[in-house]
């Protein structure tokens, strides 16, 4: 007989005790379980949320990294705490935890101010030492498009010069999502 993700986790199991079940700041720990947990107790977001302003940073890039997979798959679980995580964008210090925002923002229903604060923010992320972070800002901005028709040309032209002169992962991203956001739309048949 199979299990459910419920009958297979510990009911009482804290969050943020599963999200410091990790051997060093980076490692991946438990994330797969808690990704799991939100996404079947959904209500338990708001727990999950409170750990992006925890003491320890690796219980702050575990949480985040679990609301990036389930923003992925379920964006609408994040609704209520879209203030919080846009006002968390500009705060955000650690790498983790930027590169994990600059693709949980695009997701959210955002109003088209929102979109052009979210868009500046990502912009000034651009000068980032990371380039997985400067790699997901790219992705980000062209995410925010779908909401923000008017941001088009101007991400078009940033992921054209990052295209030629960016890092080696940010030429190759700016190149796949040129060849999107240029496809011509299809033809009605």
């Amino acid at each position: 007989m199979g299990y459910s993700v419920l009958e297979t986790m510990p009911p009482a199991k804290d969050i943020r005790a599963m999200l410091a079940d990790g051997r060093t700041r980076l490692s991946v720990g438990r994330v797969p379980e808690v990704v799991a947990l939100v996404l079947a107790q959904p209500k338990k977001t708001d727990r999950l949320i409170e750990c992006l302003w925890d003491e320890d940073s690796g219980v702050v890039n575990r949480a985040a990294d679990v609301l990036d997979k389930v923003s992925n798959q379920r964006p609408a679980v994040l609704a209520s705490w879209k203030s919080s995580l846009l006002g968390l964008m500009a705060e955000a210090a650690e790498n983790k935890l930027r590169w994990h925002l600059a693709l949980i923002a695009p997701r959210l229903t955002l109003t088209l101010p929102e979109c052009r604060r979210v868009a500046d923010q990502l912009q000034v992320w651009l000068d980032d030492k990371s380039s997985i972070v400067k790699t997901c800002v790219l992705q980000g901005l062209a995410d925010l498009t779908r909401q923000n028709h008017s941001l088009l040309p101007e991400v078009v032209d940033l992921l054209r010069m990052q295209g030629r002169s960016g890092t080696p992962a940010m030429r190759a991203r700016s190149r796949m999502l040129l060849h999107k956001l240029e496809k011509p739309p299809r033809e009605l048949r």
